[in-house]
Formats: structure tokens, sequence, C-alpha cells
């Protein structure tokens, strides 16, 4: 279906509400992303070191979902996966365009229907402030101002409706004072949906000089596998570039990058997690803001909130930064939801798998849109989760990386998850194979895929793998490709 005729299907439709109607009836949106932003990165969830009192406030306030994954642990793919509701192989962006072979990569494929497409569509006021990081201008949107590609900390350079203009300040402190502007001067008469996307705690973690001295005379405890050897790795892994050892961000930020490798290791995981933490404040007090502002205008009962992050983060597991592959650091995100209106404050729900796909039905859902046909199987509306009563549910669900030879040299993969099992497979040859079993092994240390004893278990996932791309229409033609060497320049300690 194409975006005209989809819009046009939509318009037609009976059910679709009729502009006018109290708000009540229609809720508003505001849709909270971070970068990078990982499931335990909140005190809610656990931190004992980062405190961030308006994320807690929204959990404490509505519930927070403790399975919340991605299906494509990589900016670009994961932020179009949240628009279109669909998984990557089906919305086309398949990578940030960071390697020889991407340079090309499209945004969404033209006609591409988004959920805020379709709420602009249904009468909804429509606006997105930070950064976007998808290869095509924002579509369906009333105004949007959005960082171009990463987007820089300071006096961030801003794309205003086609316009370029420069923000003095810092890029959290910019992007709240946008999304504030714009819900200000909003239509009253109209429901709205604002879509606030902060750049933190992307890399290179500069925080504001507000936060720069917090944690300075804290030990950051380091992961029990901080040490790991990757060597008994699948190549894919054993081979990437994400070893907090090399890592050249802090070089002339008090790490000495003549120091010996292992001496070099642990002072860069501080330095690292530290600004990481540093940066997840601004986002922390700018939510509160925006948070306030709905109180104080009477919007809080009558607009749903969701806070969620595009992919998870390694902070230290396996020596690691970064995310891509499909360890559960990175795969798993914050997912928070405040309804006054629907949803009974105070939850926190571990029965339920959910999926950045499903932010797009879920929204259409509450909005009274009807979902689009093509979502099917692809994702699935919380409604029914969020308001308490009992619902069939995914038992597994897919997941997949494909921007291989890039940056970071994180091989192909494609993978299931089920709540106790995870099945990986790194498809270019040579190919190779990971199974871990979550209940016994949460830090996924022992590959069991070569174990005989667990060789039933192993042909059960394969096989719902394959179930899973059929069911979504998944493209075959490269299965079996013989992976490209990755002659991409590889970190460098010393930061030249």
């Amino acid at each position: 279906m194409t975006r005209r005729t989809a819009l046009r299907t939509f318009a037609g439709a009976s059910v679709l509400p009729q502009l006018g109607l109290s708000q009540t009836r229609r809720p508003n949106i505001l849709f909270v992303m971070t970068d990078d932003q990982r499931w335990d990165a909140m005190s809610c969830a656990g931190n004992r070191i980062l405190k961030t009192p308006h994320m807690d406030r929204l959990a404490a306030e509505g519930m927070r979902f403790g399975q919340a994954f991605v299906t494509n642990a990589l900016c670009a793919p994961s932020r179009a996966c949240i628009l279109t509701g669909l998984y990557t192989h089906a919305h086309g962006v398949t990578t940030n365009g960071d390697g020889p072979d991407f340079t090309k990569q499209p945004g969404l494929r033209p006609g591409q229907i988004t959920f805020p497409m379709l709420l602009r569509q249904a009468g909804y006021y429509t606006a997105l402030s930070g950064k976007w990081h998808i290869r095509s201008n924002p579509e369906g949107f009333d105004h949007w101002a959005i960082l171009p590609g990463q987007g820089r900390y300071n006096d961030p350079e801003m794309i205003v409706n086609g316009a370029r203009l420069v923000f003095r300040g810092q890029s959290e402190d910019v992007v709240a004072d946008q999304t504030l502007q714009l819900l200000r001067h909003r239509p009253k008469d109209k429901p709205f949906c604002m879509m606030m996307h902060f750049k933190a705690p992307h890399r290179p973690w500069m925080p504001d000089t507000r936060f720069e001295n917090r944690y300075a005379n804290v030990t950051l405890p380091e992961p029990k596998n901080f040490n790991e050897d990757l060597s008994r790795r699948p190549p894919a892994v054993a081979n990437s570039d994400m070893q907090i050892a090399d890592m050249p961000d802090f070089a002339g930020r008090g790490v000495n990058p003549s120091q010996p490798r292992a001496k070099r290791k642990p002072l860069n995981y501080q330095a690292f997690l530290k600004n990481y933490y540093r940066v997840l404040l601004g986002v922390d007090e700018n939510l509160g803001r925006v948070l306030d502002f709905l109180d104080d205008e009477g919007l809080r009962e009558n607009t749903m909130v969701i806070y969620t992050g595009d992919n998870g983060f390694f902070l230290g597991e396996h020596g690691m930064f970064d995310k891509r592959l499909m360890y559960e650091p990175s795969i798993r995100v914050p997912m928070l939801v405040r309804y006054p209106a629907a949803v009974r404050p105070g939850q926190v729900d571990t029965a339920h798998m959910v999926l950045n796909n499903d932010v797009a039905p879920t929204v259409l859902d509450f909005a009274g849109v009807p979902i689009p046909a093509h979502m099917n199987g692809h994702s699935r509306s919380w409604k029914p989760v969020l308001e308490g009563r009992p619902a069939p549910w995914r038992d597994s669900f897919l997941y997949e990386y494909f921007e291989y030879p890039a940056v970071h040299c994180a091989g192909k993969l494609r993978g299931v998850r089920t709540r106790n099992w995870k099945y990986i497979h790194y498809w270019e040859k040579p190919d190779a194979h990971e199974l871990f079993n979550l209940d016994e092994d949460p830090d996924e240390m022992n590959n069991l895929a070569g174990d005989p004893s667990h060789k039933a278990k192993l042909a059960e996932l394969q096989a719902e793998l394959d179930r899973l791309r059929t069911e979504t229409g998944d493209d075959r033609s490269q299965d079996g490709a013989t992976a490209k060497p990755c002659n991409v320049p590889r970190m460098n300690p010393t930061g030249r």
C-alpha cells in the first residue's frame, strides 16, 4: 500500500475520529526518546548511582515495562521501526550509512507510512524536536526541528522546516526549549503528537558544565565479565571494534593513550561511564521541565507520555561499549508509559516482551486511528496490557542487524529471543551460532550451540527464526553470502 493510497483509505474510514471532539476522547501524545540509553540507566530500574527523579516520576505514575527490547540495536533502523511498526527488512532503513557499501543508504522508502503521518491525517497537530538520524527529511509533521546527522552537544545546529539555524546552549536544553515552544504555540483546537528526541547519551558524551563534576570522587564498579577474552566468541564478535581499552575519546580528557592497554582500559571505563551518566542528568532535568509544563497547562490527565531509547548499550560488559550485537545490554531499553486517563499508576510489567516496533500500533490504537494491516506480524498494540485486560501475546521476536562492513566491524546477524532462550545466527560465511539459556546464564557467557544435549533446543529456535522470517516477508536472497573483510579504519587510542 502506498502512502497516498493508505492516507485516502484511512481518511475515508468510518471509524476515524471526527475533528473537533473533546481531547478526552483522543489523547495527546508526548513521545520522548534518548539515544543509546539502556534499560537500567535510570534509578527506577535499580541503578544505584545514576539518579533520575523525572524518569522515576513517569514510572511511578504509569507503567514501566521490564522486558522491553529493540529489534535492531542501531540508531536509524531502530527509529524507522518505531515510526513504521515494521521490522528492519520491511521498512528498508537497514543501516546508518556508516560503511563503504552504505554511503547511498536511503532513508524511509518513498510512500512509507508512519504513525505521525496517520495521526496528522486524523486531525492531530504533529511536531518533532531533536535527533532524527534518518537519511530522509521528516514527513507527516506540521513542524520539525532536527539535529543534522548525529548533531553536536554544544551550540547545536538544527534544521527547522528545512532552514539551518544555530542555537546557543547544550543540546538537551535546546531540544527541550524547542519542544516547549512548539507546545506553547500549538493549535489549541487539536490534540497533539509531540516527539522529543534527545541526543544524549550518545557518543562523545559531552555534559553541560553544571554536571561535569558529578561522580568525580566515585569509583564505578566494573562488570564481572569486564575482562572477558573474546577470542572464544564467533568471529563476528571477536573481530569487532568495540573494546573500551581502544577508545580514543578520552585521550585529551584525562586518559594518557601511551599507557599499556591493560592500564588504559579501566581509566577509559571510568571516564566513559561517568560522562554517560552525566549527559543523562541533562536528559532527566529537561524531561522534568516538559512534564511540569503538562501539569501547569492542565494537560497531564489526557496526555500519553511514552519514554524510551532507540537501543541499549554495552557499559563494559564483555569489555565493550556501543551496541549492534544481540546480547542483552545492547537490545534492552527503558520503556515507560504514563496516561492517567487509562493506565493505573505504579505498575511494573515483566510478563510481556514489548518491542520498539510496537510504538506505532499502540499510539494509533489509543488515538482511535485504524492500525494498518501491513503491521500485522511485525508489531502489536500495548493497549490491552496497559489497561489491565488479558490479551494473547508474543512468545518470541526477531532480531536483525545488517551494517557490515562498517564502523565497529560487527558482523551481520539474525536471531530469535524467547522468554528464556536466545539463538543468534551470524549468517555470512563462515557462519556461526550461539545459543544461551537466559535463566541460567543471564550474562550470556556459556554458548550451548555446540552442546549435543541442547541439539533439540537449537533446532527448535532455528525453526522459530525461520517462521518469523517467513511471517514477516523477509528477503532470503543474501542468505549464505560470504562475509567481506572489514577494511574500515579501526579505533586509535591516541585519538589521531
